[in-house]
């Protein structure tokens, strides 16, 4: 049963945070202008870019969307027969089950340096074995300690990674709360 805690989206900005709607920047035509989060996860997202050594920041590329834009990219991802499954949230309409992004509760975002953003090994949405967060542990190397950076960084506020996207985030969500013992708090947004 999801709480009955009602938040705000609010606009995703602050000190040491830059964004793209990168959706909306590549022709979605669903993507609506804006980079939006629930009001709790947007002051999350705030304090760990505060907390970051000097001269990193966070870049954000996506936050809530619409269930319209998160079918459209499932149908585009998977018409790729070779896609695996997990890397794009099936668009189901039903409130008890929600798409993470759909919830505003989920963030997908990067480190920047001196406000640029850095690329941690692949593209945002590189849907590769690389793309997997622990994909670099193993050869070590300044792309592991960066997403170990990012990671940490998120995690003292309390999200959770999806483990095959190093920059998706979730706080709130059912992922969140299955991979934390706690409820879900946010339902769906639209």
């Amino acid at each position: 049963m999801l709480s009955p805690v009602v938040e705000p989206l609010e606009r995703l900005a602050g000190a040491r945070i830059t964004s793209t709607e990168a959706y909306r920047d590549a022709g979605w035509s669903k993507a609506l202008a804006g980079t939006r989060a629930r009001q709790s996860v947007v002051f999350k997202v705030q304090r760990v870019a505060q907390l970051l050594p000097d001269r990193f920041g966070l870049h954000v590329f996506d936050a809530w969307r619409p269930l319209a834009l998160q079918s459209e990219l499932f149908d585009a991802a998977y018409s790729d027969p070779h896609l695996p499954p997990g890397f794009v949230a099936e668009p189901v309409s039903d409130p008890r089950f929600p798409p993470p992004h759909l919830t505003g509760g989920t963030v997908d975002l990067t480190l920047s340096f001196d406000g640029v953003p850095l690329s941690l090994g692949t593209p945002f949405d590189g849907f590769t074995s690389d793309a997997h967060t622990d994909e670099f542990e193993a050869i070590g190397g300044a792309i592991c300690e960066l997403r170990r950076l990012l990671y940490w960084s998120m995690r003292s506020e309390g999200f959770v990674v999806l483990n095959c996207e190093w920059w998706h985030f979730e706080y709130g969500t059912r992922r969140w709360a299955a991979l934390t013992g706690n409820e879900p708090i946010f339902g769906p947004c639209e």
